[in-house]
């Protein structure tokens, strides 16, 4: 069966529109990546020739130290987190392992990666969800989780500013979307699947701190927000998704004796693969 152009243009759109925020990503993925005991504010504010670094889009970096003539700025430093979670840290936020120090720029990810992601997901989402009204949420929420995976690989946390603004965000976008017609989901289902996830991250936080981070249990928040949205069978879903792929990963760095007891990885990165595959199971399947 072919698939109409109609929905090859949503597609083709869609991606487009990732492309281009995630060109955008950069700056804001060097500004945030700041290892915990290093933190001043939560971000990035100034490079280490103490000029200041605004905005939040474009390239990483600090404009100025770029300029023709001025210096690349002092060295990139690293700092050393607090080791927690499956993937994260022991302070308000996640965070462990190494992560670059606040270098200048030349350490901060690069745009056509950055890109090329958020352009498979939004298009992989348009292609699930369809012309359904919350194809426009998953469409504007997906930069963000394509950032906090980017800083939560490279500094083991994931910012307050990011994961509690990210789940207000997609209740309050999906509160819309519930009342358009032809929408497939169900906003109390939403509402209660990031209180159910939430709190069951947060009895985990509870139990073993060292093996699962504060950090974590805000990004739940949205997590089952999103999944929510199709019913809690797809909550099921992309939480099974997501510590599935966390141990076969942790598994994986055993086998190759690159993993101990007491490694620690990154769990916010498969928080948000599990998030994606059970949104795109969901949206297909309503």
């Amino acid at each position: 069966m072919t698939t109409p152009p109609s929905d090859l243009a949503l597609v083709a759109i869609a991606a487009l529109w990732g492309a281009l925020a995630g060109a955008l990503l950069p700056r804001a993925v060097h500004r945030f990546s700041v290892p915990w005991e290093e933190r001043d504010g939560g971000w990035r504010a100034t490079c280490p020739d103490g000029h200041p670094i605004r905005g939040w889009l474009g390239r990483a970096g600090c404009d100025r130290c770029t300029e023709p003539g001025q210096g690349q700025g002092s060295g990139q430093g690293q700092g050393q987190g607090q080791g927690s979670g499956p993937g994260s840290g022991s302070g308000p936020e996640s965070g462990s392992g190494q992560g670059p120090g606040p270098g200048s720029g030349a350490d901060a990810p690069g745009g056509v990666g950055l890109s090329l992601l958020t352009a498979v997901v939004c298009g992989a989402l348009a292609a699930a969800t369809g012309v359904r009204p919350e194809l426009v949420v998953w469409l504007l929420l997906a930069p963000v989780g394509v950032l906090l995976a980017a800083v939560d690989l490279r500094v083991r946390r994931l910012p307050d500013p990011l994961t509690l603004p990210l789940a207000a965000a997609a209740l309050a976008l999906l509160g819309p979307a519930a009342l358009l017609p032809e929408h497939a989901g169900d906003w109390t289902t939403a509402l209660l699947g990031a209180l159910a996830l939430g709190g069951g991250y947060l009895v985990l936080h509870l139990v073993n701190p060292g093996g699962m981070a504060y950090g974590d249990v805000k990004l739940a928040l949205s997590m089952g927000a999103v999944l929510g949205w199709y019913g809690w069978a797809t909550v099921m879903l992309g939480t099974f998704a997501a510590f599935l792929l966390g141990a076969l990963y942790g598994g994986a760095l055993a086998v190759a004796g690159r993993a101990g007891r007491r490694t620690t990885i990154a769990f916010g990165p498969f928080m948000l693969v599990g998030t994606l595959a059970g949104l795109l199971i969901g949206a297909y399947a309503a």
